[in-house]
């Protein structure tokens, strides 16, 4: 069983992340110069966390991505998606199993 998302997001606040952006399908979230959108479409929480692109190689290092991209066109501070739709843009998705991980995730990634 996956963190929800509302669990993400109270994780992502209490890690110093500062929400900036609502929608019905996501939260957006900055620290610093780093962004990540918590998708609230993700009832399971599987697809929970969506990190910059940018980020894969470093985010794997820390965990496994749940898929290999999300998209939507609300993450409009991520790039657009080659193969989606024009005004679409993609992260890298990540669900997490418990606070702990999820915590040592972001301390490794964003500090």
């Amino acid at each position: 069983m996956y963190l929800r998302p509302d669990e993400v997001a109270r994780e992502l606040e209490n890690s110093g992340f500062e929400r900036d952006y609502i929608t019905r399908q996501c939260y957006g979230y900055r620290k610093g110069h780093h962004y990540v959108y918590v998708n609230r479409e993700a009832k399971l929480g599987r697809t929970a966390l969506v990190v910059h692109p940018s980020l894969r190689d470093k985010s794997s290092l820390f965990a496994a991505p749940t898929s290999p991209v999300r998209s939507s066109d609300n993450y409009q501070v991520f790039p657009a998606d080659p193969d989606g739709k024009p005004e679409s843009h993609y992260g890298i998705p990540h669900g997490f199993s418990s606070r702990a991980s999820l915590t040592h995730y972001l301390q490794k990634m964003f500090n």
